[in-house]
């Protein structure tokens, strides 16, 4: 009767040893997209945190052009409830659209 236990015991022991030794294969799909992936990881540059310079004078020069601009436009825009359109209103709001995307372009890169 020990005879039988002991052989099963030998082959469940032998089986888990042997199992040891044995790998599971890995598909060539999953092994060729693991080497794409650290070959891309290896071209791709580190990301620059580095900010550009920022001309603090032309920042201020523009920021004081925007202000003045929109300190203008309510007059202009109560003048058209009196039938006067100013000729420069339209060009004035194309540049204050214009200075605020160049400020905000600069400060947030």
């Amino acid at each position: 009767m020990k005879t039988p236990i002991f052989l099963l015991t030998i082959m469940f022991l032998g089986s888990l040893v042997w199992g040891q030794g044995r790998s599971t294969p890995v598909p060539p799909g999953i092994r060729q997209a693991d080497q794409t992936e650290a070959q891309t990881d290896k071209n791709v540059p580190p990301p620059l945190y580095k900010r550009a310079n920022i001309d603090v004078g032309k920042l201020k020069h523009d920021a004081d052009e925007l202000a003045s601009l929109a300190q203008s436009i309510p007059n202009d825009v109560a003048s058209t409830g009196r039938g006067i359109l100013p000729k420069d209103l339209d060009e004035k709001l194309r540049r204050i659209e214009k200075l605020a995307k160049h400020l905000r372009s600069d400060l947030n890169p």
